[in-house]
C-alpha cells in the first residue's frame, strides 16, 4: 500500500509516516496545496490522506479540483475541526472517510483499510480471489482453505496484486510499496519474491507482462 500525505504540521507528518511504515505500509509527504499533485495515474497511490487546514489553501478545495478532474483517488480527510458542518462539507466535496485529531493509528490503519476494501470491492476483512483467500489485518492467506506459509515480503507481494485482480500492476510500483518491510527492493529481489510466491500459490495465479510488471489472475 503506497499512500499521499498531505499535512503541513511537521511533527506529525514525520509520526504518519513513521506508524504508516511500522504497517509496512509506503508513503509520500507533501506539506503544501502547490506541492500536491494535480494529475495521477492509476497506480500512483492507494489513498491520500489529506488535512483541511493547510498554509496556502484548502484541503478541501483541492480535494474538489481532484474530483472535478475525475481523480477517483481515495481520499481520508485528516483534521481537528469536529464540527457537524464541517464532516459533511468533506463528505459532500468527496471524501471517503474523515477522522479528528488527535487519533490513534491503529483507528487510522483500520479506517485506510475499509476505504481500500470498498475499492478493492471486498465485502469483508476476508478478501477472495478464486481459491485463494486472504487476511490483511490478521497476515494470513488461505488456498483451498489451507494456509500458506508465506514470508513477509511474500505475503505483501501478494496483497498488491490482489488489490486489483486482473489489472497489470508494474514492477517499479510494487519494489517501491515493498521498501517499508526493510531496504529498497531491486527488480532482480523482487524477481525471486515473484517465484517463491508462484511457488507457493500456483505459477498460472501470477501471470508476467514483459517489460511492465505482472498480475494476479482474477
Amino acid at each position: 500500500m503506497h499512500i499521499l500525505i498531505i499535512e503541513d504540521d511537521l511533527d506529525l507528518g514525520a509520526a504518519l509516516q513513521q506508524a504508516l511504515k511500522t504497517e509496512g505500509i509506503s508513503s509520500e509527504w507533501r506539506r503544501r496545496v502547490a506541492h500536491a499533485p494535480h494529475a495521477f495515474a492509476d497506480d500512483d497511490y492507494d489513498c491520500a490522506l489529506l488535512d483541511v487546514s493547510l498554509p496556502d489553501g484548502s484541503g478541501l478545495d483541492l480535494l474538489a479540483r481532484w474530483r472535478r478532474a475525475g481523480v477517483a483517488l481515495p481520499v481520508m480527510i485528516i483534521t481537528a475541526r469536529s464540527g457537524l458542518d464541517d464532516r459533511l462539507a468533506g463528505l459532500d466535496g468527496g471524501a471517503d472517510d474523515f477522522i479528528i485529531k488527535p487519533f490513534a493509528t491503529a483507528e487510522l490503519v483500520a479506517r485506510l483499510r475499509a476505504v481500500l476494501r470498498r475499492y478493492a470491492r471486498q465485502a469483508s476483512e476476508c478478501w477472495s480471489i478464486g481459491a485463494l483467500e486472504i487476511e490483511p489485518r490478521r497476515y494470513l492467506a488461505r488456498l483451498d482453505g489451507r494456509e500458506l506459509d508465506l514470508s513477509p515480503r511474500e505475503f505483501h507481494l501478494m496483497l498488491e496484486l490482489a488489490r486489483a485482480p486482473g489489472t497489470v500492476v508494474p514492477k517499479g510500483v510494487l519494489a517501491q510499496r515493498l521498501e517499508p518491510l526493510g531496504d529498497a527492493v531491486d527488480f532482480s529481489a523482487l524477481e525471486v519474491h515473484v517465484s517463491n510466491l508462484r511457488r507457493k500459490i500456483g505459477a498460472e495465479r501470477i501471470r508476467t507482462v514483459r517489460g511492465i510488471g505482472y498480475m494476479l489472475a482474477a
